[in-house]
């Protein structure tokens, strides 16, 4: 019989002029960025989050503690990539993921193909395994206001 857990993640980060704006691994020209301990990938965040969360690992914060010196600054990609890893040496396997960004501005849709490849290659799946979806909130709530950016994620993993 084949174990299948699902996992739910959610990350938020305030936005500030003249900080670097990545999300999925990409770098996205844009007039602000996110506010962070780390490279302030809110997208890998959450996608962390969700991995751990399906396999009952915890999250991300136990992990990778944003008090901790060794993570300031590091390329959220690195996570991503450890926490595949944590997931694998647990016996499961990643089924697919899928997040939706939350933020203004920019549009991302020009950068969606590669965040989802980036993510795959992190994660040594398909990239047809990877979704990723980017909306506005019609200007409203603090993301319309474009003073921070919140991404949810979901996992779907499995063992047979």
């Amino acid at each position: 019989m084949t174990d299948f857990r699902i996992g739910h993640g959610y990350d938020v980060h305030a936005l500030a002029d003249g900080l670097r704006l990545v999300l999925g691994g990409v770098e996205i020209p844009h007039s602000k960025g996110c506010v962070a301990h780390s490279d302030g990938d809110v997208a890998i965040h959450a996608l962390c989050d969700a991995l751990l969360g399906a396999a009952a690992l915890g999250d991300i914060g136990l992990h990778f503690p944003d008090t901790s010196d060794e993570f300031r600054g590091i390329d959220s990609r690195r996570l991503l990539r450890r926490v595949a890893e944590m997931v694998r040496e647990k016996g499961y396997q990643i089924g697919n993921v899928d997040c939706t960004i939350r933020m203004q501005r920019p549009k991302l849709r020009p950068y969606i193909d590669r965040m989802r490849e980036t993510l795959a290659a992190d994660m040594g799946i398909d990239p047809d395994r990877v979704s990723v979806k980017a909306t506005t909130t019609e200007r409203l709530g603090f993301e319309g206001r474009e003073e921070g950016v919140s991404v949810s994620a979901v996992a779907l993993i499995f063992r047979n």
